[in-house]
Parts: structure tokens; C-alpha cells; sequence
């Protein structure tokens, strides 16, 4: 089993590092266009297999994708990461040009693979990867909502106070300002949420979790790292030990909520084919108006990508 991660900033590095120790293959392969920078990252890491008793193999490369010949899963970070006062938006250009060369220099080493896409806008960056890797939609997908989802839990655990172990949740649509996390679909140890917080509080941590990437954007002056590098080896984890976990993830939808032809966060099993069904749960009138406004969003950036004719 082999597991290529391309992009050794941060958050592949943390992407890496969360396979490695988990075991989740023989090696794990680090490509990145700066020399030196997935040698020495891969390095770093190897050195610390003794010390939390791991056995994979972590190699780094400079644009040797070559060495990725044969990877079963194939997580793509590259790309600008954004900056304050900067939209995800401003960032399509450069990433759709940057994703569609790393997709075909993946296609071409390991046709097989299944493809997770972690760069930003995610969505339509997910898009991109689809039309140039010309592989069925259940092997080309985004990593969205297991972050998402994630810092929604957090924030609940924390007012809560209680452990975040015990807090499912789901959350749906574009990864953005627009995403909608479901209070119905929310529960505590198998306690709705809406029994133990008051509204205005769960409201204010709904409000925090659309906007929770600008927070850390803020605070730090670049994006996250420690979580959306975990949630995409969490991902990993389902495909290759076949777990079919239920997770909120970007996929293409092919009627599903009444949608066609676009990418958007639903949940869906993840197991040793990818995507191996999308889970359509009953959403009242409130909730399925803001997927089809977060929807609209998405498919105004889809449309701004095709009329840039970068993956023509």
C-alpha cells in the first residue's frame, strides 16, 4: 500500500505525518515543487518512527512523480493557501491551474487512485480534478466537510463542556460561508443538541463554524493546518481499511436534492471504492433552502472557473 500526499506545506505535511503514525500503508510518498522542502519534512518524520512505534516508510520528493507510481490514495494540499482579506474565490486561478497539473501528473503514475482534494475554494477546486482526471465521481472528491464538522463539534464540546467524543453532527453544502450545519442532526451522546444549549448560543457557534477558516486566517495570517491535514487522513483511514464511515464530503451529485452536475458537502459512505453511496436525509423547507442557496454559491464559482477555459 502506497500513499502519496502532494504538498509538503503545512497542511500535507500534517496530512503525512497523521497517515504515517496511524499505519495506514507500507510508505507514504511527499511530492512538492520546492527542493528540498518534502526531503527534509519526510526526513523530520521518518526520524520520529522510533520514538511512536511506526513502521511506515515516509519519503519525500521534488517533483518525482514517478515515485508515486502505483499509490492507492492520492491527497492533493497544493496550492496558494489564503491570506487575510483574501476570498477563497481570489484564489481559482492560480489553484485550478496548479490542481490540474498536479491531477494529471497523478493520473498519469497511478490511474487508479483515488483522489482527495484538500486545496481551496474546495469545492470548485474538487471540480477541477474531476474534469482532468476523467475518472468515475466516487474516486475524485473533497475534503470539506470532516473539517467542518469538526470545528462545529469542538465549539459545542467547549460550551458544553463535555467531551467532544460523544458529539455526532451534520453539516452540508459549499465549504464556505455558506455551508449549512444541521441543529436536527446534532446530537450529545444520542441527546439532541437543541435539548441541551439554548438557542442563541448554538446559533452563535453555528455562525462561528461558517466562518471558522477566517477565524484562524486572522489569528495566524495564513490558513489552518493541524485539522484540515487530520480530517483528510481521517478520510484516508476509511478508504483504505474499508471502514464505510459516514462522513460529509464534497461529491458530485447526480440528481440527489434535486442536483445535478455540481460539487457540494453531503454525506456519503467511505470505504475501499471512495464513494460508495451518498446518503440523502430528509431536510425540512428552512434547511433545503440554504443548500440551494449555498448550492447557487458554489455554482457561481464553477461558472467563473469554466469561463476561464483553464481546463480546456
Amino acid at each position: 500500500m502506497k500513499i502519496t500526499v502532494v504538498g509538503a506545506g503545512n497542511v500535507g505535511a500534517t496530512c503525512a505525518n497523521c497517515i504515517a503514525q496511524k499505519e495506514l500503508a507500507n510508505e507514504v510518498i511527499i511530492v512538492d515543487i520546492k527542493d528540498g522542502l518534502s526531503e527534509g519534512k519526510a526526513l523530520d518524520m521518518w526520524q520520529t518512527a522510533p520514538i511512536n512505534y511506526y513502521d511506515t516508510r515516509v519519503k519525500g520528493v521534488t517533483n518525482d512523480y514517478a515515485a508515486t507510481a502505483g499509490s492507492e490514495v492520492v491527497v492533493i494540499t497544493s496550492g496558494l493557501p489564503r491570506k487575510p482579506g483574501m476570498s477563497r474565490d481570489d484564489l481559482i486561478a492560480t489553484n485550478a491551474g496548479i490542481v490540474k497539473s498536479v491531477t494529471e501528473n497523478v493520473i498519469a503514475h497511478s490511474p487508479d487512485a483515488i483522489i482527495i482534494i484538500v486545496s481551496n475554494p474546495l469545492d470548485v477546486m474538487t471540480y477541477a480534478a474531476f474534469l482532468t482526471a476523467k475518472k468515475a465521481s466516487n474516486k475524485v472528491f473533497g475534503m470539506a466537510g470532516v473539517l467542518d464538522t469538526a470545528r462545529y463539534r469542538a465549539f459545542l464540546a467547549e460550551e458544553l463542556n463535555v467531551s467532544p467524543k460523544d458529539i455526532q453532527a451534520l453539516l452540508m453544502g459549499g465549504h464556505g460561508d455558506t455551508m449549512v450545519p444541521l441543529p436536527r442532526y446534532t446530537t450529545v451522546a444520542g441527546i439532541p443538541v437543541t435539548d441541551l444549549i439554548e438557542e442563541d448560543k448554538l446559533n452563535a457557534i453555528i455562525e462561528r463554524t461558517k466562518f471558522g477558516g477566517g477565524e484562524l486566517v486572522n489569528l495566524m495570517g495564513t490558513s489552518a493546518w493541524y485539522a484540515p491535514g487530520a480530517a483528510a487522513a481521517q478520510m484516508v483511514e476509511a478508504i483504505v481499511r474499508d471502514q464505510k464511515r459516514i462522513f460529509p464530503v464534497c461529491a458530485l451529485l447526480n440528481g440527489e436534492y434535486g442536483m445535478k452536475d455540481i460539487f457540494l458537502g453531503v454525506p456519503v459512505v467511505l470505504g475501499k471504492n471512495g464513494i460508495e453511496k451518498v446518503i440523502e436525509v430528509k431536510l425540512n423547507t428552512e434547511e433545503m433552502e440554504l443548500l440551494k442557496g449555498s448550492a447557487e454559491a458554489v455554482k457561481s464559482v464553477m461558472k467563473v472557473l469554466d469561463e476561464m477555459n483553464i481546463l480546456s
